[in-house]
């Protein structure tokens, strides 16, 4: 038996989908990240960013369903510890389109929300199932943010007003992968 409990002979040597990890790998590709200017929604300073596949855009329209969204999760976000200070992801994504509320909250942790929904059919989105998170295009931007967070306001020196200023105007933009 095996620490889990797993018969040797029934166990491959790893769990790892080889023609999974390679099909990923073969469809692997930069999308493009942009930055709107930050803004407060139901008591929050919001950073939205638009996430964008290949052949798909994010529109004014999209941000304002996304904003619609995010003001219904976190206007009961104090409920959850939240600090006031979240980033909003508009991911036109190549399957589908998403919108992720990332809120700081108490304890050094984060509040997640996820909500899922067909390719242009900003009507449609729904939350998504338990234990979804962000994907790896939607992590580049989350690993920047909490970059942000401890550069600008965590240690940052002076005001908490000028931490915040630093925090809004220090924006991911480009292409990740």
């Amino acid at each position: 038996m095996t620490d889990l409990g797993e018969s040797p002979a029934r166990r491959s040597p790893t769990a790892v989908d080889a023609a999974a990890l390679l099909a990923l790998a073969d469809g692997y590709h930069a999308r493009r990240v942009r930055p709107w200017s930050s803004r407060v929604v139901a008591g929050h300073l919001v950073k939205p960013y638009a996430i964008e596949a290949p052949g798909r855009g994010v529109t004014d329209e999209d941000l304002e369903t996304a904003l619609r969204l995010a003001a219904d999760h976190l206007s009961s976000a104090c409920l959850r510890g939240s600090l006031g200070l979240a980033v909003l992801l508009v991911h036109a994504g190549g399957d589908g389109d998403y919108v992720l509320v990332h809120t700081w909250i108490e304890g050094y942790m984060s509040d997640l929300a996820v909500f899922v929904g067909p390719a242009g059919d900003a009507a449609g989105l729904r939350p998504g199932r338990s234990g979804l998170a962000p994907c790896v295009w939607e992590a580049a931007v989350l690993a920047h943010e909490r970059d942000a967070l401890g550069r600008h306001v965590l240690d940052g020196q002076g005001a908490l007003d000028d931490r915040l200023a630093a925090w809004r105007g220090d924006v991911l933009e480009g292409e990740v992968r």
